[in-house]
């Protein structure tokens, strides 16, 4: 099953899912925010992708850190972040069988699902 990951708001998020509907994927939709996200799915994540690509440094979630906990990052901070606030986790992420994509394209998810 797809699984895609999220904040309902996100405008990259509404564009990967009007991809997906459009082309007659079916997918869960799963909202990092208010669904939760827990420390072993992070994790696996992080495993994967690493903590440094999960980590949104361009939006406000990361702006409105304390310039110590930006200026101090490690692996060991940015996954207590991500949990914390699990906004600031790059979007989409979109998980298909057992592997990890981040971000959204056209270009990308018709690679994806052809």
């Amino acid at each position: 099953m797809t699984t895609l990951y999220g904040i309902r708001n996100c405008d990259t998020i509404r564009k990967a899912r009007r991809w997906l509907d459009e082309n007659g994927v079916e997918y869960n939709f799963h909202d990092v925010r208010s669904d939760g996200l827990d420390k072993k799915t992070l994790t696996l994540w992080e495993q994967q992708l690493g903590w440094e690509q999960l980590l949104n440094r361009r939006g406000s979630s990361w702006r409105k850190l304390p310039d110590e906990v930006r200026n101090g990052i490690n692996r060991a901070s940015a996954m207590r972040v991500m949990l914390d606030n699990p906004a600031i986790i790059k979007r989409p992420l979109l998980a298909l069988d057992k592997q990890l994509h981040l971000g959204f394209s056209t270009d990308d998810y018709i690679d994806i699902f052809a």
